[in-house]
């Protein structure tokens, strides 16, 4: 560099020429960069308080060097400032805030003068060079790129991709995967980060979307969007579930994913390191997909819980150990794909949860109503599940029953209700030593029981409820170091649904004067809307393919 700052003009654009193309870089900013140098020497030689521009000419590589001095109205510092008298001398149409420009003499650079307009250029065009590795590998972020290994230190493997280096962290490795330099290695880009030692490019092999994004090289229908993946959960360099749905009805995704005598799924599975791949047909019913994701196992039946996204599996009883997997691997990738908690139950342990849910009824009926326990488990084995219902139904529901009269019917249904103005006096002398004032009771869908539970999570105002979320009170599941974990609500064991809850909290807001009853129908009109907007977009969507 030191020859550069002394070289004829002709050479000057040369190396600047030459060092743009080396690095990748514009070759303005080398030409810049050479400018600040000289800037920087030219100070050193004529005094580093005077402002000294250096431009360099890109056609014919001419060095202008110039000082700059402001008109000003008193002169503070004569290196940099003139007074508007001695500007009109060299200028006269020279006002307030002009800059005039002195010519330099070119200067012949010293060794201290060429080592520090070196580094000065050293400097620049490694910050170029860093912008220019920042801007082409940002927006390859989600893209697979291969490269060579160059060295690893710390299981952590770096990789030379041509113009730029990447790591592969030791935790984004497949276990028992080895590299060794000049290995070649494919990855998947997840992070391009602009940090201080110049940008960082984070590469994974452990990543769901690397497997994605093997499929689409290997398999031509999802390149072109006929078969699309829609999730992927992956224990790496063990198994992995991915799930994908055709666009077009004639073409099986599954039976493409695998390809011929299974050559397409066999070649992502070499790169995985013999990952063993569960390719699934996904479908927009939960349940559907959820017992397509447990396979190899059999599902006999599923209940589902959608407000929670919770779903019970029961299985044949030989079928216990397959369903979970070793480790609790199949269990937990399907829960992973679908984004539902999944419990798994043998047809044993759902027949004795049953028979436990059965005496349970029985003997609230045999108290409550105090029935014997005939009567008690009639009732229950008729489906009544809460003594409200036994209230509350049609008398011919209960006198319907075998062995039962009308007489019979009546008798049970006053008793009922008996019970339940009982439990309600209790329920209301409770609520009045928590504090919970009689004008809780008046928001529609607010009972009694209800009012005890707000009492005791400190809810005892009609304020106090407009104030909550819907999550308070019906509870709300966050992720924990991996682990989907429920938090609780107030309303916990009532069946209280979270579009039950929010009008509950609409409804207290209205009688809390905080909105009124015309803005609660806009609001109710607008979600509506907004609810039949997107259906309509599905239904376009579900058209597509069948066209």
């Amino acid at each position: 560099m030191a020859q550069a700052i002394s070289a004829n003009r002709l050479e000057l654009l040369q190396i600047a020429d030459a060092v743009a193309r080396e690095k990748s870089i514009d070759k303005a900013i080398v030409i810049e960069a050479l400018e600040d140098a000289i800037q920087k020497a030219a100070r050193s030689r004529y005094g580093a308080e005077n402002e000294i521009r250096a431009q360099i000419d890109p056609k014919t590589g001419e060095i202008k060097l110039n000082r700059l001095q402001e008109v000003v109205e008193t002169v503070e510092n004569d290196a940099t400032e003139l007074s508007l008298e001695e500007a009109r001398v060299r200028n006269p149409a020279a006002v307030i805030g002009d800059f005039l420009t002195e010519p330099l003499p070119p200067i012949d650079f010293g060794r201290i003068a060429a080592q520090t307009a070196k580094q000065v250029i050293v400097q620049k065009v490694r910050d170029a060079e860093r912008d220019r590795q920042f801007d082409e590998y940002k927006d390859r972020v989600g893209e697979i790129i291969h490269g060579l290994v160059k060295r690893v230190e710390y299981g952590h493997v770096i990789v030379d991709m041509g113009r730029a280096e990447a790591i592969v962290r030791r935790d984004e490795q497949i276990p028992r995967e080895a590299f060794r330099t000049g290995d070649r290695i494919r990855a998947y880009v997840f992070d391009v980060r602009r940090e201080q030692r110049g940008p960082q490019i984070f590469l994974s092999r452990t990543h769901p979307q690397f497997m994605a994004k093997l499929f689409e090289q290997e398999v031509p229908e999802i390149y072109d969007g006929i078969i699309e993946i829609r999730s992927v959960a992956r224990d790496p360099g063990s198994r992995a579930k991915i799930a994908v749905i055709s666009n077009d009805g004639s073409i099986d995704p599954v039976g493409a994913c695998v390809g011929m005598r299974g050559s397409r799924v066999q070649a992502v599975v070499n790169e995985l390191q013999g990952e063993k791949i569960d390719i699934i047909q996904w479908s927009p019913d939960p349940a559907t997909f959820i017992v397509n994701g447990l396979a190899p196992a059999e599902v006999v039946k599923v209940v589902l819980d959608e407000d929670a996204e919770r779903i019970e599996v029961v299985v044949p009883d030989d079928q216990l150990s397959l369903a979970i997997g070793r480790r609790g691997q199949n269990v937990r990738l399907a829960s992973q794909l679908s984004g539902w908690t999944i419990d798994i139950l043998t047809e044993a342990e759902e027949s004795e949860r049953r028979q436990a849910e059965f005496a349970e009824r029985s003997k609230l009926f045999e108290e409550a109503l105090d029935v014997d326990e005939v009567i008690a488990q009639l009732l229950a084995s008729e489906g009544f599940a809460t003594v409200e219902e036994i209230a509350y139904v049609e008398s011919e529901e209960v006198s319907d029953i075998e062995g039962f009269d009308e007489d019979t019917a009546a008798e049970i249904q006053a008793r009922a209700t008996e019970y339940l103005e009982k439990l309600n006096t209790e329920l209301d002398n409770k609520r009045k030593e928590l504090g919970v004032e009689d004008e809780v009771g008046d928001v529609p869908g607010i009972t009694s029981a209800i009012m005890v539970s707000l009492g005791e999570n400190d809810v005892k105002t009609v304020e106090d409820l407009a104030g909550c979320a819907t999550d308070d009170l019906t509870g709300y599941y966050e992720s924990v170091e991996g682990e989907r974990r429920r938090e609780p609500g107030f309303l916990d064991g009532h069946d209280v649904s979270p579009q039950e809850a929010e009008e509950i909290i609409m409804a207290a807001r209205v009688k809390a004067g905080w909105i009124t009853e015309e803005d609660l129908e806009a609001m109710r009109a607008e979600a509506e809307a907004a609810e039949a907007g997107e259906e309509g977009e599905e239904g376009e969507a579900e058209e597509v393919p069948a066209e």
